[in-house]
């Protein structure tokens, strides 16, 4: 039962895009293969040794090969959440609300003694998945709404390749304008992990272009701001599907706007704006990189930024390795986007 767990929470990985701990890419040009696949390369003694266990296992799982049609993905991955989001919701003991908001599909998360939204602070998730798959509507939003007392409204946003950009961004805007009418902005907090974090600064760079409010802060856990280029962690950890660039790999949701779009890539317009930001990755995050360069370029524009980098650990670890580290990712997460919205409410 524990090794058929392990390979499953490996190839939700796998779909939800974060194979760069665990496959070896065919088109790597500057290095070997096993020198480029980093899963290969010994896991250090600063990982908890539930962290260590996890990471092993995930490792030496069996990758499939041919990766099965997106459908199969995302019915599996679909599976996999509503599993892990059971035993999440015994644990914390949290309410789970399946909804609409201005049109848009979302699960509202509220946490013990908190039974509607009513016009008090929100927490608005966008999730990760690739743009293509829902991999953390509930792992990315359970634990944040329990550890902050804050309901969490997790936008199922339309996916790509069938609904390139700006499907996703415009119901994002659509369910934070919505969300805006019972309360200012500085009572919504934004945050999401991978496709979920560039969707979160493509939300605040299209409020900057519209001249709104900004939110009380923005989550931004493993994204890239850049479309345009690839940063250093992309050359020494495999791609998934095979992909030359991470930008590659996302292309289906670009569509047919110009990469350097600067909502698109915010890093190419103003972001002198931007709200306070929480940035979170690892050292063995293929987007490690772009969101250190994120980062670096917040605070050089005068945005209060903070970077936290976890060691050894793969890309979006917490929203599916049940591990010390996780509960420290989360609760600095939780603590953050509270403190910014308390701030807020004041």
């Amino acid at each position: 039962m524990l090794s058929k767990l392990r390979y499953l929470i490996h190839k939700a990985m796998m779909a939800a895009m974060v194979a760069a701990a665990a496959k070896a890419s065919a088109t790597a040009q500057t290095a070997p293969t096993d020198q480029k696949n980093i899963a290969k390369w010994s896991l250090p003694n600063t990982l908890s040794p539930e962290g260590r266990a996890m990471a092993a296992a995930i490792a030496a799982a069996p990758v499939p090969d041919p990766e099965p049609p997106l459908k199969a993905q995302r019915q599996f991955v679909d599976d996999l959440q509503a599993g892990m989001g059971r035993e999440l919701v015994k644990r914390y003991g949290v309410r789970v609300e399946q909804s609409s908001i201005a049109g848009v599909p979302v699960r509202i998360v509220y946490p013990k003694g908190v039974t509607s939204l009513g016009k008090a602070p929100i927490l608005m998730n966008l999730h990760g998945g690739g743009f293509q798959l829902d991999s953390g509507s509930l792992t990315e939003t359970i634990p944040i709404a329990a550890l902050t007392g804050i309901p969490v409204v997790a936008v199922l946003y339309r996916l790509a390749p069938e609904h390139p950009y700006p499907a996703a961004l415009d119901d994002a805007l659509a369910v934070y304008q919505a969300l805006e009418k019972d309360r200012s902005a500085s009572h919504i907090a934004v945050y999401g992990t991978s496709a979920g974090a560039a969707l979160s600064g493509q939300l605040i760079a299209r409020l900057t272009q519209l001249g709104k409010p900004m939110p009380a802060a923005m989550g931004y856990f493993s994204g890239s701001a850049d479309l345009t280029t690839s940063g250093d962690s992309e050359s020494w950890m495999p791609l998934p599907g095979g992909a030359r660039t991470m930008a590659e790999s996302v292309s289906s949701y670009v569509g047919k706007t110009p990469p350097a779009d600067p909502v698109l890539s915010p890093l190419k317009g103003d972001i002198s704006r931007f709200p306070p930001t929480l940035l979170v990755t690892s050292t063995r995050d293929i987007l490690l990189s772009p969101t250190s360069i994120f980062a670096r370029a917040l605070l050089e524009r005068g945005v209060d930024a903070r970077l936290v980098v976890f060691d050894g650990l793969p890309h979006a670890f917490w929203a599916y390795m049940d591990i010390p580290e996780t509960q420290q990712a989360n609760a600095l997460m939780a603590g953050f986007l509270k403190a910014r919205l308390n701030a807020g409410a004041r």
